[in-house]
């Protein structure tokens, strides 16, 4: 299982199924909460996935197998909620915090 230390995440990409809607929403909620600790945030449909893109993936549990088969070395958060998850809410805290992100 992958894992990255939160204050070596600098980019995170976002995976969706078609990048419109939810995970652009998704996507600029981390940015204005990560914004302090200079870390980029992206969005990008599952089906584009590139490994040098992002240090960790986030997206829904219903793409994970997805994300997992394109990406199978990186690290990847899956969420079952578009607001309030408590993945999400955990990995923030980790990247501000400097806590281990491990992927699912």
């Amino acid at each position: 299982m992958a894992s990255i230390s939160g204050a070596n995440v600098k980019r995170i990409t976002v995976a969706c199924e078609a990048g419109m809607g939810s995970s652009v929403m998704v996507a600029k909620q981390l940015a204005k909460k990560l914004k302090d600790q200079g870390v980029t945030v992206t969005h990008t449909p599952v089906n584009q996935l590139v490994a040098a893109d992002q240090d960790v993936v986030l997206c829904h549990r219903g793409l994970g197998g997805r994300a997992k088969q394109a990406l199978p070395d990186s690290v990847i958060v899956m969420f079952d909620m578009f607001l309030g998850d408590l993945k999400v809410a955990q990995m923030i805290h980790d990247i501000q915090t400097d806590g281990e992100i491990t992927g699912d």
